[in-house]
This record gives C-alpha cells, sequence and structure tokens, in this order.
C-alpha cells in the first residue's frame, strides 16, 4: 500500500513539474520526502527541511499543491508538513497546511517566466554588474589598515567559490573604502571571468525590489532571479535592521548560492555579532568563511592616498599641505578626495595657488571636524532652511510638490547620516512608515542620476552640516 501512494506522490510532483519553471521545481518541490498517506483521514505527510520552505508553499503553492492532490489522491485531501527544526538533535514538528475554498483546473505559475524589473534575467549575458568600473584594486591603496580585507578580497576575486573565504564578510566605519573594495572585487572577477554572472546591490535596492515584488506577487521570479547568480556582492547589509522578511528572504538565497559554491560578499558598517536582527543560522554561515575589518586609514595611508590622486589626476600639491589634509580628514577616503577637488576648483576659481591657507580656509568648509554626530533635527532644520519651508508642512499630509521634495531629502540625508533604521526615521519625519523612507531614498538616488541642479543643492545642503 505504501508503494502505491508512493507512486500518487510521483505523480503529484509530474504534475506540479508541469505547472512550474525548472528552477522553481528544484527550489521548492524537489526536496519534499513523502512519508505517508491516511486513508481514514485523507491526510497526505511530507517532510520539509525548514519551516521557510513550509511558509513559502503556503502562500504562493497552496492552489497548485491542493489541485494536484485531489487529481491524484481524490477530493477531501487533506496536506500535513512535518517541517525540519533542528537538523543536528533531529527535532521536527507537524503542522496542517491550509485548503482553498474554490480549487480550479490546474494554471500555469510561471507568469511568462518575467522577472521582476529591472531583474530581467531571460538572457544571462545581458546583466548588468551594477558595478563602478572606476573602483578597482589598482586604485585601492594598500596600507596598516586595509592590508587583509584587500588581500582576500583579490584572492576572492581571483577564485570566487573556490576559495575558504565565502561568504567574505567586511566592515568598517563609513568612509573606509568598503564599496571600493567589494566593486573592485566585481571588477577584477568580471575581467577574469567574463561568462559569470556578478551582480553588485545595495541593502536598500535589495529591499527596495523584494517589496516591489510582493506587492505585484512576483516574489517567485526575484527568487529565482537572485539564485542564478555566481558572484553577489550586498553592501550596506546594517539596514536591513527592520526588515525581517527581507532577512528571511535573502537568508533563503543565501543558503542556495551558499551550497552551490557561489560567491557571496558583505560589506556592513559594523560586525556581524552586533547585527541583533540577525538570524543565528546566517552568523553560523558567516563563520564558515571570513569576517574582516576595514579600519580608518591613518595618517601615512592617507598621505598615500593623496599621493596617488595627485599622479592619477596631473595635480601639483605641495607635501605641507598633504600632510595637513591627512591629519586633519579624519580618516575618511570620502573627505580626502572632497577636499582635493574642493582645493583645485578654488584655485582655477580665484587663480591662487595651492597652499596651507587655501587648505585650511576649504577644511573649514569640507570636513566635519567635531565628532558630534548629527541628528534627525539638525538635518530637517537645514533642509527646511535651505528649501525655505516650515517643520509643521513637512510633517503634514500634504502631497504639495514642495513639501514632498522636502520631506524626502530630509529622510535620504537622515539614511546617509545616522545609523538610525527607516521605521524611526519615519516616525521623526512625519510619522511616516519604513515603506515611505525607503520609497523616499530610491527617488532621491533615481533623482540625482539624471539631475545636475538638485545634486547640486543636496552638496549645499550637506556642507551646511559641516559648518554646522
Amino acid at each position: 500500500m505504501q508503494k502505491r501512494h508512493e507512486a500518487l506522490w510521483d505523480d503529484c510532483l509530474s504534475l506540479i513539474r508541469n505547472n512550474v519553471t525548472e528552477q522553481q521545481y528544484k527550489t521548492w518541490f524537489a526536496p519534499i520526502v513523502f512519508e505517508s498517506f491516511s486513508e481514514d483521514t485523507r491526510t497526505v505527510l511530507v517532510q520539509v527541511p525548514s519551516s521557510y520552505v513550509y511558509e513559502f508553499l503556503e502562500q504562493y503553492y497552496v492552489g497548485l499543491l491542493s489541485k494536484v492532490l485531489t487529481r491524484c489522491f481524490g477530493a477531501n485531501t487533506k496536506l500535513t508538513y512535518r517541517i525540519v527544526t533542528d537538523k543536528g538533535h533531529n527535532l521536527t514538528q507537524v503542522v496542517e497546511g491550509e485548503t482553498p475554498s474554490e480549487i480550479d483546473a490546474p494554471q500555469n505559475t510561471t507568469r511568462g517566466n518575467k522577472t521582476p524589473t529591472p531583474l530581467d534575467s531571460a538572457v544571462p549575458q545581458d546583466l548588468n554588474p551594477q558595478l563602478d568600473i572606476h573602483k578597482t584594486f589598482s586604485s585601492f591603496i594598500e596600507g596598516d589598515s586595509n592590508k587583509l580585507p584587500r588581500t582576500v578580497g583579490l584572492s576572492v576575486a581571483e577564485h570566487p567559490g573556490k576559495t575558504t573565504f565565502n561568504p567574505f564578510f567586511i566592515y568598517g566605519p563609513s568612509g573606509c573604502g568598503k564599496t571600493h573594495l567589494v566593486n573592485a572585487i566585481g571588477v577584477r572577477c568580471k575581467e577574469l571571468y567574463p561568462q559569470k554572472r556578478v551582480l553588485y546591490v545595495s541593502a536598500r535596492l535589495f529591499q527596495v525590489q523584494f517589496t516591489d515584488a510582493r506587492r505585484q506577487n512576483t516574489i517567485n521570479d526575484f527568487i529565482n532571479f537572485y539564485q542564478t547568480i555566481d558572484v553577489l556582492i550586498v553592501d550596506d547589509v546594517q539596514e536591513w535592521a527592520t526588515a525581517e522578511k527581507t532577512v528571511a528572504t535573502f537568508f533563503h538565497i543565501f543558503d542556495h548560492l551558499f551550497r552551490l559554491g557561489k560567491q557571496i560578499v558583505l560589506a556592513s558598517d559594523r560586525p556581524p555579532v552586533d547585527l541583533k536582527w540577525l538570524p543565528d543560522r546566517m552568523l553560523t554561515r558567516f563563520s564558515c568563511g571570513l569576517i574582516a575589518e576595514l579600519e580608518k586609514p591613518n595618517p601615512q595611508l592617507c598621505i598615500d592616498i593623496l599621493n596617488a590622486k595627485c599622479r592619477r589626476d596631473g595635480l601639483k600639491i605641495p607635501a605641507d599641505v598633504i600632510q595637513f589634509i591627512a591629519e586633519t580628514a579624519n580618516g575618511s577616503v570620502r573627505d580626502l578626495e572632497g577636499v582635493v577637488n574642493s582645493l583645485m576648483a578654488y584655485s582655477i576659481v580665484y587663480n591662487s595657488n595651492v597652499d596651507m591657507r587655501l587648505a585650511e580656509r576649504v577644511i573649514k568648509r569640507a570636513v566635519k571636524v567635531d565628532n558630534k554626530p548629527l541628528t534627525v533635527d539638525d538635518i530637517l532644520e537645514k533642509v527646511c532652511g535651505h528649501y525655505n519651508v516650515s517643520q509643521q508642512q513637512v510633517f503634514s499630509r500634504s502631497r504639495k510638490r514642495d513639501f514632498v521634495i522636502v520631506r524626502q531629502v530630509s529622510m535620504y540625508l537622515a539614511q546617509k547620516y545616522t545609523k538610525m533604521p527607516a521605521s524611526r526615521i519615519g516616525q521623526l519625519i512625519g510619522n511616516r512608515d519604513h515603506s515611505t523612507v525607503i520609497h523616499s531614498c530610491s527617488a532621491v538616488e533615481q533623482r540625482l542620476k539624471v539631475d545636475k541642479a538638485f545634486g547640486e543643492e543636496l552638496n549645499s545642503i550637506e556642507t551646511s552640516f559641516r559648518l554646522k
């Protein structure tokens, strides 16, 4: 009798396979293990490898499962799951599945196998890796503070998925070069292995894509796309602090890629142990690879970075000015480059030499030399003052364009300059929810790409922060 029931379950799998993509079948249905069928209660008992698989099946495939069970086992057949909760101790939990109120004929659930824009993966070679080709290893100057991460990063780029450094987790304070390093890994890997699917994505963009996929009911395609990546690079993962569903979905993608030997590179402004929202299972995976700290560059490395920039851009800056900038710029690579750019602009506009007096003048405007952190109130004050609107107008529910812009810019800058999660920023700026903050940040980023004048406005506001 058991063999006959197993044969019926095989028939169920065949029907399912005809109604989903091969990737969906392998991901969600192939791991299911048939256990038994009770004639008395008309219940099929199957085992699934995790609660995540169970939840995903129940959320997106309950209709399809009910249809094929009815077709093969007969009407009123119920599905019960045995969920593996702890493989090490062989612990399981039995949960009854839901039954849809209406069961129609089996339908194709692939929606034409379309992936949500911009994740079109129909033609693998058309994937845009989203890398900054100017951020390479040759322009990433080595020093004591970054030697280990840089060396490991180069090894990862040259042998993706083949070293013990998988996953590779990089952490360090803002401005220390994390984004440069992870981009360099991607660029070098793409140079050596052009056929590999390499993708750089910010944590914020990943969350926006996930939110859109849920809203459009294309979560399967979203996951399927990311499961095709050979080298996945995710920047600023600390921004997922309040995004529980995003983290759960990423872990499934992460686990799938990890088991297939695909390379994963993650960057954050703090170590994994300080990311309290990370599930223990993900922390365990990190311990299998390498966690490397990227420290702020010391004054000597700052001097080397400045000299390299001068050589690259054909600039002439006196050694004493280089020394002064290196010791004043708070160990931030971004500040170093910003100061040099400002020096050259002032020198050209005012037809003056780059000397210590000019450097001191620029430093006051370009570098925040005190360590007092910015608050959301500081940001609101500067942004509202720049656009000449009141905070009450920003906090209101008005959709007037002027107020919306100020609201979006405030949220974007709060996300950039504070370590607050999106939910907290939303509460402080008009009591909005975290999805509004994510949308606002995305809108500002998109406008910055096409509106030069808008970019200059934001630069002006950010300069006012440093003069505070």
